[in-house]
């Protein structure tokens, strides 16, 4: 059973595959659009599938069926889906709005990192959230991760500075830094990320980096405007989607690819330390579709 496989779709269900018009392309379009995919991808979709179908002279609603989810994978397959964090110390900043599973996020990676032999720690970066370096000292004992906090209300940037001054002391292989639940449209929050990416350029120049937005898969289009702003400010990566472990559509995430030309790394798909896996673009759209 793949990882995907609670993925309840209902927008492509109806859909009569065999009847091969312009009746289906418009109902299949607008199937594509409820699941989130995003209205430009969604018709640059349908068009490239217009074409494979009369070029190869598909006439079976199975042989319509492949040839969008290849065109679907080919749009998700953007970027190195691999983390790249091979110096000592690596450090990925962990990004996104409250409530998507940042800090949750963290402890679930750091562990798979763990599980792999890396020493890893974890930076208590939001010090605004009432006990949110809290509940990281929780993963953080889960994971078997170091981890390096100060009182709420401290400057983020303090706490970075002194977790990437425990990690050349230590020997960390990985530091995973927390962050607030930045508002894509509060500028002031934007500016502190932007601080804590010259912290590092200036503490240890030269070091792998990975930004990972962290994206619930349930919140439609509003991911791709908090992704697009993402990248303006803070030059992602990389994109971990959370809650795929019930009836969530999570096609924004070909809209993302499309546009924004970055990787979906990861999935989230339960509560538990080993829930989170690679994100696998072909068992991803075979689900979907």
């Amino acid at each position: 059973m793949g990882i995907f496989s609670k993925i309840k779709n209902a927008w492509f269900s109806a859909i009569i595959w065999d009847t091969i018009d312009d009746s289906f392309y418009d109902e299949l379009t607008d199937s594509l659009i409820m699941a989130d995919v995003g209205t430009t991808a969604a018709i640059a979709a349908v068009q490239e599938l217009r074409d494979v179908v009369y070029r190869s002279r598909i006439q079976d609603g199975e042989g319509v069926k492949a040839a969008l989810r290849e065109i679907l994978i080919r749009q998700l397959t953007v970027g190195d889906p691999a983390l790249q964090l091979n110096t000592r110390p690596s450090v990925a900043l962990i990004i996104g709005v409250n409530g998507v599973g940042k800090t949750t996020s963290i402890g679930k990676l750091g562990h798979q990192l763990g599980e792999q032999g890396k020493k890893v720690l974890f930076c208590a970066g939001d010090t605004f959230r009432a006990a949110a370096a809290d509940q990281l000292e929780i993963w953080a004992e889960r994971a078997q991760a170091d981890l390096v906090r100060q009182h709420e209300g401290a400057d983020p940037g303090a706490v970075l500075f002194d977790a990437l001054q425990a990690a050349k002391a230590r020997g960390t292989d990985v530091v995973l830094c927390d962050t607030a639940g930045r508002l894509h449209n509060k500028q002031n929050l934007m500016n502190e990320l932007a601080k804590l990416s010259k912290i590092i350029d200036r503490e240890v120049p030269g070091a792998d980096r990975e930004t990972l937005l962290v994206l619930d898969a349930t919140t439609g289009q509003n991911g791709l405007i908090q992704a697009r702003q993402f990248k303006e400010t803070a030059g992602l990566t990389g994109i971990i989607l959370t809650k795929l472990d019930g009836t969530a559509k999570g096609g924004i995430v070909v809209a993302i690819a499309k546009e924004l030309q970055v990787p979906v790394k990861f999935v989230g798909l339960g509560e538990g330390i080993d829930d989170l896996k690679p994100f696998d673009a072909r068992e991803f759209v075979e689900a979907l579709i």
